[in-house]
């Protein structure tokens, strides 16, 4: 009966710390993707002046537009993409986290 008491507590102990552990890259992964939206930003308004004449310089613009949003309204991994999206657009390749 000792044993099992015992082996339970351990049981509990490994799911509560499995259960922090999962919690704290989530965080750490939100803040990555808000520092890598603000990257990709900056290096899009970079780019856009650079290739401002380019053949699809408006349609990158609106898509910047919908990573903007997308990166404020905690849809950081679709930002990103859009972003990525966009820059390819002006021809350019996007910067890695």
């Amino acid at each position: 009966m000792r044993n099992l008491v015992i082996s339970s507590t351990v049981v509990l102990l490994a799911a509560l710390s499995l259960g922090s552990a999962e919690a704290r890259p989530h965080g750490s992964r939100t803040n990555a993707r808000t520092e890598q939206c603000n990257r990709l930003q900056q290096q899009f308004t970079h780019a856009i002046t650079e290739h401002a004449e380019a053949k699809r310089a408006a349609e990158a613009k609106a898509l910047q537009k919908k990573a903007m949003k997308f990166c404020a309204g905690e849809k950081q991994a679709q930002g990103i993409r859009a972003y990525a999206t966009a820059l390819k657009m002006l021809g350019e390749q996007p910067i890695e986290p």
